[in-house]
């Protein structure tokens, strides 16, 4: 088989990483990291990154690869993840996809044709006097399509979303015309239960806190503006806190609402996707793995 690419998603929380740690090895894989925040470097608490744990010695990519004030967005990493399968082909190893950000991970699978849209400063710094609910309602005017895949309280998102519908010919979810599943691809999701799902997220949050994620947030902070990835689910939270518009408790509640509401866009979107295979465990997961590689 050609370059074979396996993907393993799921919502966050859903424990696909400790899913790819336990098959990629397995399999002679190196995993490509699918996710907009672990990208950058100091975000690692709040991101749960995969060296958080026990990595068993297989090769990661596009992990701290640039700070929270530089722009990363999907044509970038489709960009890198082509040249990163390349070359883990090249030397006969296997390319696992991993991680929750979807629209990466299809944008590349299926060959989106994205919009080039260069950073519109100007209209950048016009829309960030607008608040969220302000600028959800102008993107949903300009794509409704937006609605249910974007994140309503990430501003540093819902603005680049508006620059982009607003410097291309067509609504930015118009751009994703989906072709047929390549042959060399396997898609895979964590499968679980709703319930279980979101008491797994409380309790990672709860986790993050004791793990010193304040400190994580607060060093970040004294770094970096808002106006970057520190707009991240959680870490936004945070902010809030540290600038004394909410107290501790009330940024971990909202922490762990964000976090449920992400995992239900994830499910969403994944729900839509046919060709999506559906796997509780390792063994499921490698039951499909094993044909798929024969």
């Amino acid at each position: 088989m050609e370059k074979p690419i396996i993907v393993i998603t799921g919502p966050t929380a859903s424990g696909k990483t400790a899913l790819s740690l336990e098959i990629a090895g397995k399999y002679n894989g190196e995993i490509i990291c699918a996710d907009s925040m672990t990208v950058y470097r100091g975000m690692d608490i709040g991101t749960d990154k995969p060296y958080l744990q026990n990595t068993k010695g297989i090769p990661h990519h596009l992990i701290d690869v640039l700070n929270p004030d530089e722009e990363f967005n999907v044509a970038l990493f489709v960009e890198r993840a082509r040249k990163l399968v390349d070359d883990i082909h090249s030397r006969g190893k296997v390319s696992f996809i991993v991680g929750g950000s979807l629209m990466y991970i299809d944008a590349f699978i299926y060959d989106f044709k994205l919009p080039e849209v260069a950073p519109n400063h100007p209209l950048r710094q016009e829309l960030e006097l607008e608040t969220e609910e302000k600028l959800f309602n102008q993107l949903c005017e300009l794509d409704p399509d937006s609605e249910w895949t974007i994140d309503k309280h990430n501003k540093r998102r819902l603005i680049r979303a508006i620059e982009v519908c607003l410097n291309s010919d067509k609504p930015f979810s118009q751009h994703k015309e989906k072709t047929e599943l390549p042959s060399n691809v396997l898609y895979l999701s964590t499968d679980i239960e709703r319930e279980e799902l979101y008491q797994k997220i409380n309790n990672r949050v709860d986790i993050m806190f004791n793990q010193g994620f304040v400190d994580e947030v607060r060093k970040l902070h004294e770094k970096y503006d808002h106006n970057t990835a520190m707009q991240a689910a959680g870490y936004k939270q945070i902010l809030q806190y540290l600038d004394g518009e909410i107290d501790l408790a009330t940024a971990i509640a909202k922490t762990k609402q964000v976090h449920r509401n992400f995992a239900k866009r994830q499910l969403t979107w994944l729900r839509r996707n046919a060709d999506v295979k559906w796997v509780k465990n390792a063994a499921g997961a490698e039951g499909f793995i094993s044909k798929f590689l024969i």
